[in-house]
């Protein structure tokens, strides 16, 4: 037990390592796979941002910034302790299998489950005889139901980190920039999916790549970075190329 609390205590000194800080932004790659991270959050999280205003509109216009500030510190502390306690942990093989597998099913999910809610339509807010407002109020009881929906979302999205890599910096900026897009970008993320729908599928075909990166990683074999990010630019290229042809089909035939 207190090897294991060794080991993630060191995890954390990572965290403030200048040294390390210095290699990974000085590495293009490191770049790269940040980026990648960065994308990757910004497509997933735009449905989770809606999902998210719809919770706090029942509020006062100025509660419910507050209310997502705080569920934004909060989602920063989750990640910071998941990716902590989370780079000691996929060390172990079983956990790497684990978490393959989560990613898989939720890209086969999606696949299975195609059509998409309508966001404003399905998306109910938070019922104020709910247990969380009726035990800490209106406001409290809101900040509380977005903190518990950020963590949801942020397991997801360390899982998929941690497939793209392990390395503690890239996962830790990846990310804290992730969580900051998903407030302060995901309108913008929401507009590019509006009008390129595919794009959204596209992050999901990732997810999956991503997962059979983990089992490979398992069985000791790697990816070189130079593959795995020329397979990112022909997923999204693709998608571009088909919503191109797609929308030209439908003036033709409109």
């Amino acid at each position: 037990m207190s090897e294991l609390l060794n080991n993630i205590i060191q995890t954390y000194a990572q965290f403030f390592d200048w040294h390390m800080w210095v290699e990974v932004l000085s590495d293009p790659v490191s770049w790269g796979l940040i980026g990648t991270l960065v994308l990757m959050e910004g497509l997933l999280s735009a449905d989770n941002a809606l999902v998210l205003a719809v919770m706090v509109r029942h509020l006062p216009e100025k509660q419910r910034k507050k209310a997502l500030f705080y569920g934004l510190l909060g989602a920063y502390a989750f990640r910071f302790i998941a990716i902590g306690i989370g780079v000691f942990l996929i060390k172990l093989w079983w956990v790497k299998v684990i978490g393959a597998a989560y990613l898989g099913w939720l890209s086969f999910k999606y696949f299975r489950d195609k059509r998409k809610k309508q966001a404003d339509e399905d998306i109910q807010g938070i019922s104020k005889n709910s247990l969380l407002i009726r035990m800490f109020g209106t406001f409290w009881g809101t900040v509380a139901a977005v903190e518990l929906m950020d963590i949801a979302f942020s397991v997801d999205s360390v899982l998929a980190a941690f497939g793209v890599s392990e390395k503690v910096w890239i996962l830790l900026t990846g990310g804290m920039i992730g969580v900051l897009m998903m407030r302060g970008v995901a309108g913008l993320f929401l507009k590019l999916i509006d009008k390129v729908p595919e794009l959204e599928t596209a992050a999901y075909v990732l997810i999956g790549f991503i997962a059979i990166k983990m089992l490979m990683a398992v069985a000791r074999i790697e990816i070189p970075p130079p593959i795995f990010f020329a397979f990112i630019l022909l997923i999204f290229g693709t998608t571009i190329v088909f919503h191109l042809k797609k929308r030209k089909r439908l003036k033709e035939h409109g």
